[in-house]
């Protein structure tokens, strides 16, 4: 029933020009904001998909991951969002003293790092090997 269809994903946000110039600036991703997206941000991805990030007065942040960046290499990715101010999640006992999860060293999945846009949703940068 849905084989063919241009599915996306979607989330919401306390501030549109915050979320604009996080993803667009900060992240480097390809965005859309214009009367066509109804207030929204439109995240255009690489793999042609997309995402739509709209604005909420009564948002409240994901508790979970919403969005994961698939990178070449974890520690260079991570150290270029560092320097850009991006702060990463630590959580005791599964991310190491940078904060990365080292899932590929335990065979226990990717390796991944996770921060939060402005408006607190969780996303995560993975590298798969």
């Amino acid at each position: 029933m849905f084989k063919d269809s241009q599915a996306f994903s979607g989330f919401s946000t306390n501030d549109i020009e915050k979320t604009k110039q996080f993803y667009g600036e900060i992240l480097g991703v390809e965005i859309k904001a214009d009367k066509d997206t109804m207030g929204a941000v439109v995240l255009l991805l690489g793999t042609g998909g997309s995402v739509y990030i709209y604005p909420k007065e009564d948002h409240v942040p994901a508790t979970f991951t919403v969005l994961n960046f698939p990178v070449g290499d974890i520690d260079k990715a991570f150290d270029k969002l560092t320097e850009k101010g991006v702060v990463f999640e630590r959580y005791e006992g599964m991310t190491d003293e940078k904060g990365i999860a080292r899932g590929l060293a335990n065979n226990y999945g990717p390796d991944i790092a996770w921060f939060k846009d402005p408006a607190g949703n969780i996303l995560s940068i993975l590298n798969n090997g």
